[in-house]
């Protein structure tokens, strides 16, 4: 059986706007269950371990589909992500791959967290995918390989400016994903706004928003088959 990685934040803060932040239902659920309905078993870890913070944005109406309706119904997985393992405790050596779902909060926390960077880094080292859609690209801000970072020259993608536009938090972000890729030297390429759209490049499998995270799981499928 094969194993997977599966890390969200542990960040529940939007900037200095009082609003709450997190992880991205959606950008969790659908490629959770598209994993795990193939036999795969995943493990989820974040930083502080325990409950990760739900982005509230990403439970309202507008944003459910299929697999966060499943979710909502799910007391085995909603138990799962209340008792998320500590980053500190898992070892990329157990895993044949990690995933990295969205949601703002990784800006802030996974995109500094030394732990994930060297776990990203070891995976990658040992030819294992590293999939991360939407926001979760920012892991890559300080990730290297041989001393460069490790998106440079890569076919790259992620929440692009213009979606972070249009949900009004250019200026509250510590970063944009898609400026940040481009400056670590990443080839950075996407769709339509709001369109699904993911790139492979060797073992690294970005996502562009939301609708991309079951494309992001199907190419990770594929490259653990």
């Amino acid at each position: 059986m094969k194993k997977v990685l599966f890390v969200v934040t542990s960040h529940d803060q939007l900037g200095n706007t009082g609003e709450k932040t997190g992880f991205w239902v959606e950008e969790f659920a659908s490629p959770y269950y598209h994993l795990a309905d193939k036999n795969v078993e995943i493990t989820i870890a974040s930083p502080k371990g325990g409950q990760p913070p739900i982005d509230p944005k990403s439970e309202l109406p507008d944003f459910q589909t299929p697999a966060t309706e499943r979710y909502y119904k799910d007391t085995d997985l909603q138990n799962k992500i209340a008792n998320t393992v500590t980053l500190s405790e898992v070892k990329e050596s157990d895993f044949d791959a990690v995933f990295y779902p969205g949601g703002h909060g990784p800006l802030w926390d996974l995109a500094e967290d030394k732990k994930s960077i060297e776990l990203i880094e070891s995976f990658y080292n040992n030819k294992k995918p590293v999939g991360a859609v939407c926001h979760a690209p920012a892991i890559f801000k300080n990730t290297k390989i041989n001393g460069e970072p490790l998106v440079k020259d890569k076919n790259v993608t992620g929440f692009s400016n213009t979606e972070e536009e249009a949900v009004q938090l250019t200026d509250v972000v510590p970063f944009l994903v898609e400026n940040m890729l481009q400056e670590n030297g990443g080839n950075y390429s996407k769709s339509e706004d709001w369109h699904p759209y993911a790139i492979e490049d060797g073992h690294l499998i970005t996502g562009q928003n939301p609708a991309s995270s079951e494309l992001v799981a199907d190419l990770l499928y594929n490259q653990l088959s």
